[in-house]
């Protein structure tokens, strides 16, 4: 079976439009700014112990005891909190281990916490 030059041509069309619409809308739903630092999270667990979470802020990221206790308190009460803020992979490292020691953790670009 063959098809004619037509049928070709309009298929071709039908094709390009809707290739550049699905082109279109993936990069307006995956627009990823460059300039825009990625922020890791800490979520709030029912497992951990809060002198726990301070200890491995300490020790993970280099926190000051004062500084790991304001952040875990911020987990405890507001459910999450802003630990660390750089590069993404930066922050895909520091995810990464977070989950070694067992605390929730997400990373997202800075505009969307």
């Amino acid at each position: 079976m063959t098809l004619s030059p037509a049928v070709c041509a309009t298929w071709s069309a039908v094709a390009s439009d809707t290739l550049t619409d699905l082109e279109r809308d993936l990069a307006q739903d995956s627009a990823v700014n460059p300039d825009l630092p990625w922020t890791v999270v800490v979520w709030d667990d029912p497992v951990n112990l809060m002198s726990f979470v301070t200890y491995v802020f300490r020790t993970q990221f280099g926190y000051s005891g004062e500084r790991a206790h304001q952040l875990m308190m911020q987990v405890h009460t507001e459910g999450k909190a802003a630990v660390f803020s750089g590069s993404k992979e930066e922050a895909e490292r520091h995810t990464t281990a977070l989950h070694t020691w067992g605390l929730w953790a997400t990373f997202e670009q800075a505009g969307e916490f």
